[in-house]
This record gives C-alpha cells, sequence and structure tokens, in this order.
C-alpha cells in the first residue's frame, strides 16, 4: 500500500442558488446549495450537510475495517453525526459536532471490546481528524472566459 493517497474535488457556482461539485472517484455530480437559512434551496445538500456526512461516512467505514482486521462480529452500526452553527463575532462557525454511533452487538460479553473498538474507530477517523489539520490556501485569479474543461464538466 502507498503512503501517500490524494483525493480531488471540483466545485463551482452554476448559477442562481446552485453548486455543482464533483470527484475523480465518483461518476456523478452533486448538486449543492447553501442552506435555507442562508438564502438556499430546500431539499438540496449543503456543505455543512456534506461534512456531517463525510464525518458519518469515515467513521462508520473507519469502524467497519477495524472490525474487521480484529475479527469483531457486529450486526449493525449507524452513525448520526450533528453539527451546531454559531453567530460568532467574526461570521457563523460550527461550535460543536457530536458523533453518536449505534453499534449492535450479539454478545453482551463483547460490550466492552466493542466500545474500545468505536473509541479506536473515533481516534483514527481520517475526517476527524483532518478538521484540525493546517488548510493551505492558494488562491487564482483568472480574466477571460470559462475554460472548456470546466464547461464539459458543469454539463455533465
Amino acid at each position: 500500500m502507498e503512503n501517500e493517497h490524494k483525493y480531488h474535488v471540483l466545485a463551482w457556482w452554476t448559477s442562481g442558488q446552485t453548486g455543482l461539485a464533483k470527484s475523480d472517484s465518483a461518476p456523478t455530480a452533486l448538486h449543492f446549495t447553501a442552506p435555507p437559512q442562508f438564502g438556499g434551496l430546500e431539499g438540496r445538500w449543503t456543505p455543512e450537510d456534506l461534512l456531517m456526512t463525510a464525518l458519518a461516512g469515515c467513521f462508520t467505514t473507519t469502524f467497519h475495517a477495524i472490525a474487521k482486521y480484529s475479527k469483531f462480529d457486529y450486526s449493525d452500526l449507524e452513525v448520526a453525526a450533528e453539527g451546531t452553527v454559531t453567530k460568532t463575532g467574526t461570521g457563523y462557525s460550527f461550535s460543536e459536532i457530536v458523533i453518536r454511533p449505534n453499534l449492535t452487538i450479539l454478545d453482551e460479553e463483547k460490550r466492552e471490546r466493542a466500545i474500545s473498538l468505536l473509541q479506536k474507530a473515533k481516534a483514527l477517523c481520517l475526517v476527524s481528524r483532518a478538521l484540525a489539520t493546517t488548510q493551505i490556501f492558494e488562491p487564482r485569479v483568472e480574466v477571460g472566459k470559462a475554460s472548456a474543461n470546466c464547461s464539459a464538466i458543469k454539463n455533465t
């Protein structure tokens, strides 16, 4: 296994109140909008929803990998992620994120091990750990028409 993996996503505002995002790893583009509280459309994914989805999905896949490696059997795992956004003096910010895994096991004697593996998944979840990672910001401003590559992606 390689020591480094890169993930690439393109997002752009298409028109009006919606945007579009496309990933190198998924064939279907995803439509998104701002939350309705900030003028976005109802019934569309928001960046805030996608962040919570990334956390819940990462926790789920991390736990599954750990359980498989540890030969730990479970019958179900449902993970809820809830973020609270609060207005601060400098704008809106996530003030709290709660991850609630609900693990179903068949044997009461495995409860302590289950809790230990859940805690390990929390510690190893890449998305959760990424929230503390320093971000590098590399803005570019171009003058001219949209690139043909961007226009082709928008039409998919």
